[in-house]
């Protein structure tokens, strides 16, 4: 066990050269079909789970830990067998990425906002990004929703996965995505959810401590001009969301563009006087951009190590 928390300087190479291959086949490969995507399997287990579950409100949280407990293993369990050579491990790992999807949906967003069409915006915006109802969102409400979301998953489908690979290899960035997609799939304070996906959001919430805070120091680097403000937002209003680590990419986001990004009768992130409009959304995918520069950079200097092994 201590050698996947602490890996050798040889295997975090190896694993930096892995992860520099996956973000080069995210951005050039397409997207696996669903049937042979993992995270459609994910789902799917997921789904099963909640056939099966009891009633009882206690059975349903032991239950929901049960099921979490199993799915990640499985997970875990089924990534060791692929090959160790980079390439292998690097398609897989590519399948648990979201950069180019995300950076996609945003884009999709942005385009129907400045073409005036506010109606498939909102289409948009929550059929791939958010849970929220978005019927009646302003323009610069669909706008901030979308930047919010870019921030967050950011944070959820570019830098945890890639943390945790490097910290304990395919198993651990397979047990990550099952996780992660356990709490967006069940990690709801409702009637439905509220047993059944208590351990699920509290596991998400561990395993995503340090990449949250991660991702906001990197927006924090790339906030050319901002950085001062950058920290100083993420600092004061990252307890102001329900979750204790989306709050810290959102409002480092929400300060890099010196804007305010609310979702009401929830929090407001930022108190910067830039609206948030499709321009200031394409200022926030190039942040993001920039984060993945940094990262390709980090991830090229640590592979170098692999030729001097």
């Amino acid at each position: 066990m201590a050698c996947l928390l602490l890996p050798s300087e040889q295997a975090m190479a190896k694993r930096a050269l892995s992860a520099l291959l996956a973000l080069a086949c995210d951005t050039l490969l397409p997207e696996l079909p669903n049937h042979v995507h993992p995270v459609v399997w994910m789902g799917k287990w997921i789904k099963q789970g909640e056939r099966f579950a009891p009633n009882n409100e206690a059975a349903r949280l032991a239950w929901g830990a049960i099921w979490l407990s199993a799915g990640m293993g499985l997970s875990a369990g089924l990534a060791t067998s692929i090959p160790k050579h980079p390439l292998a491990q690097a398609l897989v790992a590519q399948s648990l990425l979201a950069y180019r999807a995300l950076d996609r949906a945003v884009g999709e967003v942005q385009t129907a906002l400045a073409a005036d069409d506010l109606a498939e915006a909102r289409r948009l915006l929550s059929w791939h990004l958010v849970s929220r109802d978005t019927a009646e969102l302003s323009p610069s409400e669909v706008a901030a929703a979308a930047i919010e979301s870019l921030a967050e998953n950011l944070s959820d489908s570019v830098i945890a996965p890639l943390f945790w690979y490097l910290a304990a290899g395919l198993p651990g960035l397979a047990a990550y995505r099952m996780s992660n997609t356990f709490d967006a799939m069940w990690g709801y304070r409702n009637q439905r959810f509220e047993y059944l996906g208590k351990v699920a959001a509290r596991c998400d919430d561990v395993l995503n401590l340090v990449p949250a805070r991660l991702t906001a120091g990197l927006l924090w680097l790339v906030a050319h001009g901002q950085r001062q403000r950058t920290w100083q937002v993420a600092w004061r209003d990252h307890s102001k969301t329900a979750s204790p680590n989306a709050g810290w990419p959102m409002a480092a986001m929400a300060g890099a563009l010196d804007t305010q990004l609310i979702k009401i009768e929830h929090y407001a992130l930022g108190d910067g006087p830039t609206q948030p409009d499709p321009a200031l959304m394409q200022t926030a995918r190039q942040l993001s951009r920039r984060v993945i520069v940094v990262v390709v950079a980090g991830l090229v200097l640590g592979s170098i190590k692999e030729h001097r092994t």
